[in-house]
């Protein structure tokens, strides 16, 4: 029985910073396939190597070793206006543009492609991420933070992507509202049925939004499981280092909980 070939494909993956090897160890570069429809969470330390495996897929990082396939074709020899207009990319820190409004930073991707994108796309767009549409003529410093990473989810969804990366897209949000965005993201990835890969360096939050659960350590791919797996024991000493926080920090709460019910 044939399986269907894999959306987004690391092949020996290498990135190395003059002696720095950020991606890979002992020659060695990180190799796994990712299916389309999946929403995989990439987990580790900081300077794991992480966030500069993911910038390899939309080529802000071009690796030295190995290739990186999208749809079957290396992503250096697709054209970057074409590549941006697939793969919608949610910045770690926003980077929404400060002197451009609402409108004109959800639609900056299809205008570099030479494309306008009309008022009813920008308005169904700020919808989908559940912000009014009279959020399009505001400007960025008058939105909090949950919304200027909605919008940033909005524009990285205007081209109609296939493949939705992001690099710790919560990082700088409050609980509550980094909770709320988690699950609409997971949400939108289900209705338009996109393909996701989410950095962060939250296992909880990994094991709570992703199917599958990638573990990064020393630039080495070190784990790859469900959260269930995971959960259950395995993926090694590294991935159930990162699970042992949640883990124990859920035993704390319960161990708190009872101890208020029993009034000591």
């Amino acid at each position: 029985m044939e399986t269907a070939s894999p959306l987004l494909r690391f092949d020996g993956v290498i990135c190395r910073f003059g002696e720095v090897t950020a991606v890979g160890t002992d020659g060695v570069g990180v190799s796994c396939d990712l299916a389309r429809g999946s929403f995989v969470a990439l987990v580790g330390a900081s300077g794991s190597g992480k966030s500069t495996l993911l910038k390899t897929v939309n080529t802000l990082v071009e690796p030295t070793g190995g290739r990186v396939l999208f749809g079957g074709e290396d992503v250096t020899h697709l054209k970057p206006a074409r590549l941006r207009r697939r793969v919608g990319y949610v910045f770690q820190g926003i980077g929404l543009f400060p002197h451009f409004s609402v409108a004109e930073n959800i639609a900056i991707g299809p205008r570099l492609a030479g494309e306008k994108l009309p008022p009813e796309r920008v308005a169904e767009l700020l919808e989908l991420v559940e912000l009014d549409p009279v959020y399009a003529t505001r400007m960025p410093d008058e939105l909090s933070g949950g919304q200027r990473q909605r919008v940033g989810v909005a524009r990285a969804l205007a081209g109609g992507p296939e493949l939705l990366i992001m690099d710790e897209p919560f990082g700088a949000l409050d609980p509550v509202t980094r909770d709320a965005l988690g699950r609409k993201v997971r949400e939108l990835h289900e209705t338009l049925g996109l393909t996701t890969v989410m950095v962060t360096h939250d296992m909880a939050e990994a094991l709570l939004l992703a199917d599958r659960v990638l573990v990064m350590d020393k630039g080495a791919l070190v784990a790859d499981e469900t959260p269930r797996a995971l959960l259950a024991g395995a993926g090694g000493t590294v991935a159930q280092r990162l699970v042992r926080v949640p883990r124990e920090q859920a035993e704390q709460l319960a161990a708190l909980e009872g101890l208020e019910e029993s009034g000591a």
